[in-house]
């Protein structure tokens, strides 16, 4: 089967040719655990669902790695600031260790809210990894691409004549320094920490490991480099993250993975779109700042979420409102019931073929989400419901467990809705309307057809 992806590195939509037949492996950047994630960062995380998704029902053996950022990811996103889990531990009066673990968990609480699958990932700590990142220095320091400076062990970008192959670059942006102070020792704006020096003072870090130039900790962008070298090799397949990563923290991983191994780090940079709230950037500062577990707050299921994130392709932006994720809610609901009503279709095989040739088409989850509404209104059918639910493997909606769920009704309101048939048959329309609006209250949705009530439950009512 054939599968394109739109190329950071190109530009372009290309034919994916995995470097080993019948295999793909591919990295993407995790999260950074000291606080916990938000609406936003799940596109990132739902998009490599959605990837893996494509490949393995593509017939493709998925090797898949994300990793966890439990050190170096400092402040300023830069090489000066406080570290982030330092920053955090401070903020809540806990170990670094205490606060990595907390995040974590939630993260990963996270991903199964949203479906996101991970048996077989890895998902591998920096911390865990210090070894092989300082081994990766010391390959960069024989071949000439370092320098030591006061606080740290910089990685020269002078020495990479392809410094900025993924994206262009913000010298000026850099040079100022978005939240402190640019690092004067510095030979080139540009140049990165690959080790920090722990500062001189009397307060000494939680986390801080002895090294060939000092003791200090890894910078940001080594960690990735090389956990991935590790797990898939020094050359993989795909790459992906959001589109912040591309100008620094992905061009670093290039430069220093490809100086340090001479191949090719990367053959497919894939890179997902932001998401702003209400048209404005997602940041605590600005009051928006939103987690899967705020959107259940508001009677939003987590899969309801998901779907709507993919009826946007994922290099669009998206912007969020609650308005318009109540009403993708909406239209996710009616798959779901129109799941729950039916058994025992046969999957309509040229169906599937389109749809997965949508997610093979740079996953065009957009265009598959129609394509299901289409068919339930073209045939409404046992058919179309078991077309459905064989969907579920590449959208990862969970639709054929949600319907069992809402089909799933407590004894009293079965009572309820034997007594409004009773008063239908008789046409008592006032005690009808009474009961439905009883039922209703409780959770559940009620369609009249000509073969009897429909009663399941809204889905806001599984949250």
């Amino acid at each position: 089967m054939i599968i394109h992806l739109y190329n950071t590195l190109s530009g372009k939509k290309e034919e994916f040719a995995p470097l080993k037949q019948g295999e793909v492996s591919m990295y993407h950047c995790g999260p950074t655990v000291y606080d916990y994630a938000h609406i936003g960062n799940m596109r990132s995380f739902v998009f490599a669902d959605i990837i893996r998704r494509t490949f393995e029902n593509s017939g493709y053996k998925v090797n898949q790695v994300m990793n966890i950022t439990d050190v170096g990811h400092l402040t300023g996103n830069g090489d000066l600031g406080q570290d982030k889990i330092e920053e955090g531990a401070q903020r809540e009066g806990k170990s670094a260790e205490d606060i990595i673990r907390h995040y974590s968990d939630a993260f990963f609480q996270d991903l199964e809210r949203l479906n996101i699958e991970t048996a077989g990932t890895k998902f591998p700590r920096a911390t865990e990894h210090i070894d092989e990142q300082i081994e990766l220095i010391k390959k960069l320091e024989q071949g000439g691409f370092t320098y030591k400076i006061s606080d740290g062990v910089y990685f020269d970008t002078s020495k990479f004549k392809q410094y900025g192959k993924l994206g262009s670059i913000d010298i000026e942006g850099q040079r100022e320094g978005a939240r402190v102070e640019a690092n004067p020792e510095k030979k080139n704006p540009a140049d990165f920490a690959l080790w920090k020096f722990s500062p001189d003072t009397s307060e000494k870090r939680q986390q801080e490991w002895d090294s060939p130039w000092g003791i200090g900790f890894p910078g940001w962008h080594i960690e990735c480099s090389a956990m991935s070298i590790k797990y898939l090799g020094e050359t993989f397949d795909i790459h992906t993250g959001g589109i912040d990563h591309i100008p620094v923290h992905h061009n670093n991983e290039i430069a220093q993975s490809e100086c340090a191994t001479g191949k090719t780090f990367v053959n497919y940079w894939l890179h997902n779109a932001f998401i702003t709230v209400e048209s404005k950037k997602m940041a605590k500062s600005e009051g928006n700042f939103m987690r899967v577990t705020d959107l259940m707050k508001r009677e939003i299921h987590p899969l309801s979420y998901r779907y709507w994130l993919l009826t946007s392709h994922y290099r669009t932006p998206a912007n969020f409102t609650f308005k318009a994720v109540e009403g993708t809610q909406i239209a996710f609901e009616s798959l779901v019931h129109f799941v729950a009503r039916y058994s025992g279709g046969k999957i309509k095989q040229d169906i599937i073929n389109d749809i997965l040739g949508d997610f093979q088409n740079d996953f065009n989850t957009a265009y598959a989400l129609a394509r299901l509404h289409h068919l339930i209104e073209k045939e409404p059918t046992a058919d179309a419901a078991a077309t459905i639910v064989a969907i579920d493997s590449l959208t990862g909606l969970s639709i054929e467990r949600l319907a069992k769920e809402v089909s799933s009704i407590d004894s009293e309101t079965t009572a309820l809705i034997e007594e409004r048939k009773r008063a239908r048959d008789v046409k008592d329309w006032k005690i009808s309307d009474s009961l439905r609006e009883e039922i209703e209250s409780r959770g559940y949705m009620v369609s009249d057809t000509p073969e009897g009530a429909l009663v399941f439950k809204k889905l806001s009512s599984l949250v």
